[in-house]
């Protein structure tokens, strides 16, 4: 996406949004959960996920859609595919 003219604003910004919930994460784990500064920074997280995540489904992956070939996006699924089910089995063993 970051190589192509017409996804390049759409994956700046949502680079610059998984790194502002980066940041927050950092926040919270150093924040005391029973806190009221956790409870401000876990809505303000909720807040910032919740408007990526639609950002995401109407903008980025209709732009996606448009610049990746169909071999692109079969790639796309099967790594998504195997990073969730390692991911999945990582959690499940904790």
């Amino acid at each position: 996406m970051l190589m192509e003219d017409m996804g390049l604003d759409s994956a700046c910004h949502a680079l610059s949004e998984h790194h502002e919930i980066d940041e927050l994460i950092a926040d919270l784990q150093k924040l005391e959960p029973a806190g009221d500064a956790w409870i401000e920074t876990a809505r303000e997280l909720s807040k910032k996920v919740h408007h990526h995540l639609r950002e995401e489904e109407r903008k980025f992956f209709q732009v996606s859609g448009k610049i990746l070939g169909d071999a692109q996006k079969s790639k796309a699924a099967r790594q998504y595919r195997k990073d969730y089910e390692r991911m999945h089995r990582k959690l499940a063993a904790e």
